[in-house]
């Protein structure tokens, strides 16, 4: 991610992003002393949670000269940020250390003095429940936690991905019922919803320059959310309200989840084809300049949002007697995935002269995605559980981003701490298998192919092996006798 400016630039007058100046006249008192902090940098920003979504935003705010202060119950974390300790990878740790020294930036766990702040965004995480239900405490807790510390001229802006309904259903009633009396929300305190748009490891698209949408419970909401995320964001398209604010970040999510399904689907049919590669399949359908968006096969989907999203909109479409079948199914073929690169391991196994118990299996790459240390809902955990769970005597794994990886194991779903190692030709040699579950740059794909007895590739990682004795011991997702 590209480092923040540690000194603000020159304030410039309202763009169009931020409210018009000659509709002030006609906001609310509340609003006017809000918009006129906000332009004068002198609004102090709250970020309750600082993962992966909180703390680029408030290293963004503090960036541009504003007091910015993040809320973590996670201590460490928030020892580690008010000593000048980055611990986002896609932050530049001087940058942060910068921030931090200025002032501008730090971090606390408690909620004392809250009513200082005039913004208040919520990044709090927003998990499923063991049955897929969607699980809002985390929601709650963040906004009874503000709710007493509310006062005339405060914003807060729900950002952690949910169901269409949150902000109005739970985010507002909570506000409402547990802030101090005589506040009314649109009146005196704004609410709002604002999606995140992160993208682990991207280099291209940050905090600063996504595009970001916002929709306000009133009109004065949406134009006082515009106005606060417009000081660092500069295009900022508002919609009708919360609803679908929160829907359309649904849509961005599931989105990914068919299309990925379907390649996924069709992955398994080319496997049953001599001759048929779904990656050959996919690079050729991706050279037509219109109507077509390529998407690739993979041992499943990971990440906070795509395995759980489509959860979350099931539960609003049976609140209205409605079934997301295309959606649900998609779901389905993904979560399915892990389970089918497990009987791709089992079968390569069952051609060396080894007994399952007696088998090692190398698992390369612990990390939902390539080039990242994320291991959120990795579908490298579900593989070694089900690895173990076959009888497989010997699991490890070795990602060059990942120093220390657990999976749940056993009926309570204790997790048990699995064996790292360095990625070498003796440790190669040593297992009957070596699986490409993540696509990290750092894996030399010659290394693994001239040293590994067979390999199992779930993200064509090896496709730059040509030498045919090498590819014989690759085994493709995707791919029938290629």
């Amino acid at each position: 991610m590209e480092s923040p400016n540690l000194d603000p630039p020159p304030r410039e007058a309202p763009s169009p992003n931020g409210t018009a100046e000659t509709a002030r006249a006609e906001l609310p008192a509340a609003a006017r002393q809000l918009a006129g902090r906000l332009d004068a940098t002198t609004a102090t920003i709250g970020v309750v949670g600082l993962g992966y979504v909180g703390l680029p935003l408030a290293a963004e705010y503090a960036a541009q000269g504003f007091e910015t202060r993040g809320v973590d119950l996670d201590e460490e974390r928030v020892g580690r940020l008010n000593a000048g300790d980055n611990y986002i990878e896609d932050l530049d740790d001087d940058a942060i250390k910068g921030l931090v020294e200025t002032g501008r930036l730090w971090a606390t766990a408690h909620y004392e003095d809250g009513d200082a702040v005039d913004v208040w965004f919520l990044c709090v995480p927003t998990p499923v429940t063991e049955t897929n239900e969607p699980d809002p405490a985390y929601i709650e807790a963040a906004t009874r936690a503000i709710a007493p510390h509310l006062r005339p001229g405060q914003l807060v802006v729900l950002k952690s991905t949910t169901y269409p309904g949150t902000t109005e259903e739970v985010v507002a009633p909570i506000l409402e019922e547990e802030g101090p009396d005589g506040l009314t929300l649109g009146e005196d305190v704004f609410l709002a919803f604002s999606p995140e748009r992160i993208d682990p490891g991207n280099d291209e698209y940050t905090t600063a320059n996504t595009p970001v949408v916002a929709g306000g419970m009133t009109a004065v909401g949406t134009d006082m959310a515009r106005d606060a995320l417009g000081q660092i964001i500069a295009d900022v398209h508002t919609v009708s309200g919360p609803k679908a604010a929160e829907m359309e970040k649904l849509l961005e999510n599931i989105f990914r989840s068919v299309n990925i399904a379907l390649a996924n689907e069709l992955a398994q049919f080319c496997e049953r084809v001599d001759g048929l590669s779904m990656w050959e399949v996919v690079e050729a359908a991706a050279t037509k300049p219109f109507g077509f968006m390529p998407f690739y096969p993979g041992p499943g989907v990971g990440g906070h949002c795509i395995p759980i999203d489509p959860h979350y909109l099931a539960k609003v479409a049976k609140a209205h007697d409605f079934e997301t079948s295309f959606i649900t199914l998609s779901a389905q073929v993904n979560e399915e995935m892990p389970r089918h690169v497990v009987d791709a391991v089992i079968e390569t196994i069952a051609r060396e002269p080894v007994r399952l118990q007696d088998a090692a299996v190398l698992v390369l790459g612990v990390a939902f995605k390539g080039n990242v240390s994320d291991t959120r809902r990795s579908p490298a955990d579900e593989i070694i559980r089900l690895l173990r769970e076959k009888g497989v005597g010997d699991v490890r794994y070795h990602d060059p981003h990942v120093d220390a990886f657990q999976v749940p194991t056993g009926a309570n779903g204790t997790a048990v701490e699995v064996p790292s190692v360095d990625l070498t030709p003796e440790v190669l040699r040593q297992h009957e298998v070596a699986v490409v579950v993540t696509d990290h740059d750092a894996i030399d794909p010659h290394l693994v192919a001239e040293h590994a007895p067979a390999v199992v590739d779930t993200r064509n990682a090896l496709d730059a092996v040509t030498d045919p004795a090498l590819r014989e011991k690759i085994t493709l997702l995707g791919a029938g006798g290629v």
